[in-house]
């Protein structure tokens, strides 16, 4: 049996976080993934996403998550809720703090407009345009995890929602 370099067998499936506001985009990446040998666990917001990436008690290696994540209904902002609602680039960079070596891959329909909105630079990190087929996302979440997993040191973490640069 092989051991990948955080330990794991190679038998182990690796397993992706997807996240969007819309269930049926979930399924979808979920049917797609799992076919592909995925394990996958579902979020259909920021603030569940959060919670999982804090309590699941096995690895998580990517999260593949909408970029545009509405929050359900009125909610007051406060700096002491530990799973905000909060967008796809603001949870990639929490997930990112809770999970060490958390590869991330954002997605959106309409990828220009939003990337730019988010002060997002084309091609400084791993991005699905829905919609999308079948045979670009198993490669693009295949390349992503065939890449070595992003060590941060404290002087490396992120700083704001808008510090895209960790990315890589």
């Amino acid at each position: 049996m092989e051991r990948l370099r955080d330990g794991r067998s190679s038998d182990v499936s690796p397993t992706i976080l997807v996240v969007d506001d819309e269930l049926p985009i979930i399924k979808l990446c979920k049917a797609l993934l799992e076919g592909a040998g995925f394990s996958i666990l579902e979020a259909d917001g920021s603030s569940e996403a959060l919670k999982i990436c804090t309590e699941h008690q096995g690895p998580i290696d990517l999260l593949l998550t909408d970029l545009v994540l509405p929050p359900p209904g009125f909610q007051l902002a406060s700096s002491s809720n530990q799973f905000p609602h909060v967008n796809g680039l603001e949870l990639a960079v929490r997930a990112t703090l809770i999970r060490s070596g958390l590869r991330i891959i954002l997605m959106s329909g309409n990828p220009d407009k939003e990337l730019a909105s988010h002060g997002i630079k084309r091609g400084t990190l791993p991005f699905l345009a829905k919609p999308f087929e079948r045979d670009r996302l198993i490669a693009l979440v295949q390349n992503v995890l065939a890449q070595p997993a992003p060590t941060l040191g404290a002087e490396d973490r992120p700083r704001a929602a808008n510090d895209t640069d960790w990315f890589g």
